[in-house]
């Protein structure tokens, strides 16, 4: 390479390293909170392609070392990996702004589609919407899967064990963090055994040339990121504090028997219980809602589902669905609206304020063991397992999609979904576009050509 050639690598590098300011990076997850459709599979994609491929604020085995720990949480990982890449960059009250506007815009969606729901019943036209919206998330799903899948699978191993985790989770049912738990144990002893085929991920070696991101490879942790016991305890007694208060107040206010105590207390639980992402969740709480509590009948569990399935956010934002609806039927003498209303508020908040907790108060001692050889051969175990499932969500919700039932074929829901994937992958489209051009997509075939 020539010096003239080196200069020139270097002020490129120089250029594309600009750490992102507090306002810019606040603009980007006001955005994503409105455009992270698609479960945790979608918006892991979304951030893949707008943090590590775009902007480069993050390298890729940064990314993936943050996944990995999110993962392995209670809770939504997405929101969680949010929150993470939001405190490297600009310290605690960046990763509030990043969690925080992960949910509002959704919170704000799902409320008014849950008192639409409530007092009309399903509405045409937005049913239409989601027509178009379903394909395009399936698209998004199977974008992830091999972005993802290229920078995970480097061989033959790691390609081996996202099929096994795909076979376990799709075919006999395996819980999530059993996958999980036991491609981290393959991974450590694969490590000491065979290092060259798991050491596939992370900063080992030399450092790649073509990573200039801001949070890169080779970069040290910034300074914020370096544990601090009295931080620690101090951000685990706030957090604590505004978790449970509202929790208690309402109890206070309105009765320990009341629905409101009772869905605090128990989203509380379920944030603190329950592992392996939404679709590991939704069982438990539709088994208690229903059942135990009576907040909502089957179908309208299923209803809710298909709400959360196809608006912004986490898909665990069903559980605000649950909250809305319990304070609507059990309004105990109060407005059944402003019932449903804190339902829908005290449920959002029990689920994801515990998110902030474990990331502000655990990132720091993640940070610490990155570059850690044994623990790069786990996690490399780990994200090739996560390929896997993430497979075999793209799998479940295509079938969801293209099957609607009474053995039909949706032909034109393939077309948008196939229109959508070649457009991502080949032109870059952006996930934006594709959201809103795929909704108006559906209604225009739904509500004119149709005449539905």
């Amino acid at each position: 390479m020539t010096t003239t050639q080196t200069i020139e690598r270097c002020a490129s590098a120089t250029k594309q390293i600009a750490h992102p300011s507090f306002v810019e990076a606040f603009r980007f997850w006001v955005k994503l909170g409105f455009i992270s459709f698609g479960g945790p599979a979608g918006q892991i994609a979304i951030m893949q392609t707008e943090l590590v491929e775009k902007k480069k604020w993050i390298s890729q085995s940064r990314f993936l070392h943050a996944l990995n720990f999110c993962m392995l949480l209670p809770g939504p990982e997405a929101q969680q990996l949010a929150i993470y890449i939001g405190w490297l960059l600009h310290k605690t009250w960046g990763g509030i702004v990043a969690g925080a506007f992960f949910v509002i815009p959704s919170i704000f969606v799902l409320w008014g589609l849950s008192f639409v729901y409530a007092a009309y019943g399903n509405i045409p036209w937005i049913a239409a919407v989601f027509y178009g919206l379903k394909p395009a998330v399936m698209a998004i799903v199977a974008v992830a899967v091999i972005r993802i899948g290229r920078k995970a699978l480097k061989n033959s191993v790691m390609w081996s064990l996202a099929a096994l985790a795909f076979v376990a989770i799709f075919f006999f049912k395996v819980p999530f963090p059993i996958i999980i738990l036991a491609a981290g144990v393959i991974g450590f002893i694969g490590g000491k055994l065979w290092r060259d085929k798991f050491l596939v991920i992370g900063g080992h070696g030399p450092a790649d040339s073509a990573d200039t991101s801001v949070l890169g490879d080779e970069a040290e942790s910034p300074e914020h990121t370096r544990p601090s016991f009295p931080r620690a305890i101090k951000i685990t007694i706030v957090c604590l504090a505004l978790w449970l208060l509202p929790t208690l107040l309402f109890g206070l206010w309105q009765g320990w028997d009341s629905v409101l105590f009772k869905e605090g207390v128990f989203f509380s639980k379920a944030a603190v219980v329950t592992f392996g992402g939404a679709y590991a969740v939704l069982p438990y709480v539709a088994q208690q809602a229903v059942d135990h509590y009576g907040w909502l009948q089957p179908g309208q569990m299923m209803d809710g589902l298909g709400l959360a399935e196809t608006t912004p956010g986490p898909l665990i934002m069903v559980t605000q669905f649950v909250g809305f609806m319990g304070g609507w039927a059990q309004h105990g003498g109060m407005n059944q609206t402003l019932a449903a209303t804190l339902g829908a508020l005290i449920t959002t908040w029990a689920t994801f304020t515990p998110c902030f907790l474990w990331i502000l108060v655990g990132g720091p001692h993640i940070e610490q063991l990155r570059g850690n050889e044994r623990l790069t051969t786990t996690l490399s175990a780990v994200t090739a397992a996560i390929v896997g499932v993430v497979m075999n969500l793209a799998v479940w919700f295509g079938m969801h999609v293209l099957f609607p039932g009474n053995g039909t074929f949706d032909w034109f829901a393939l077309a948008i979904g196939v229109v959508a994937f070649i457009g991502m992958m080949k032109w870059k489209w952006d996930v934006i576009a594709v959201v809103i051009g795929s909704g108006l997509v559906g209604l225009l075939y739904k509500m004119f050509l149709l005449g539905q």
